[in-house]
Order: structure tokens, then sequence, then C-alpha cells
């Protein structure tokens, strides 16, 4: 699956819209789990972000922001990456 997210503006948006897009993989209630979030660096220079979310039953689903790129791979609960998404505004 390969799309694009017109919607995402800043860095707090594309937060919000990956713990969305995260929970609703697994119908999970997002006031309930909270997401985890790590700076990506190549040598000293920032990246981009992966985001980590743990719900109940050890289920841990991933999502990695590429920022040259500006694109958002989402990763389900076995580790399978699910999803490409191409966000057509800037972030950073």
């Amino acid at each position: 699956m390969h799309t694009t997210v017109d919607d995402v503006h800043t860095l707090d948006e594309l937060r919000q819209f990956i713990h969305k897009t995260l929970c609703a993989k697994e119908n999970l209630l997002v006031h309930q789990f909270k997401m985890t979030e790590v700076r990506l660096t190549r040598g000293n220079v920032p990246c981009g972000l992966q985001f980590c979310l743990r719900g109940p039953r050890n289920v841990r689903l991933a999502a990695i922001w590429v920022a040259d790129q500006n694109v958002v791979y989402l990763y389900d609960a076995s580790g399978t990456r699910y999803a490409k998404l191409r966000l057509t505004n800037g972030n950073r």
C-alpha cells in the first residue's frame, strides 16, 4: 500500500496522525495507549523519527518517518511493513 497524505502539516500533526493510524491497525483506543518517539540520526545529523506504540498482550506497533523523503513506513505487530505513506506537506 502506497498512498499520499495531504492533511499533515506540522510535527505535532504527524505524531497525532501516526498515533491514530497505529491504534486503528489493532483497534486500540487512542487515549489508553501512549506512543514513544526516538530521533534517528545519520552521523550526527537528524534524519527521521521512530515511533512505537505498545498495546495489550505484548502488541508492539511501529512507524518510521524518513525526513528527507517525507515518507512514513508503518509496521504491524509481527514487524511486517504494511504501509508506506508519502506526506505531501512539509513537517520539518
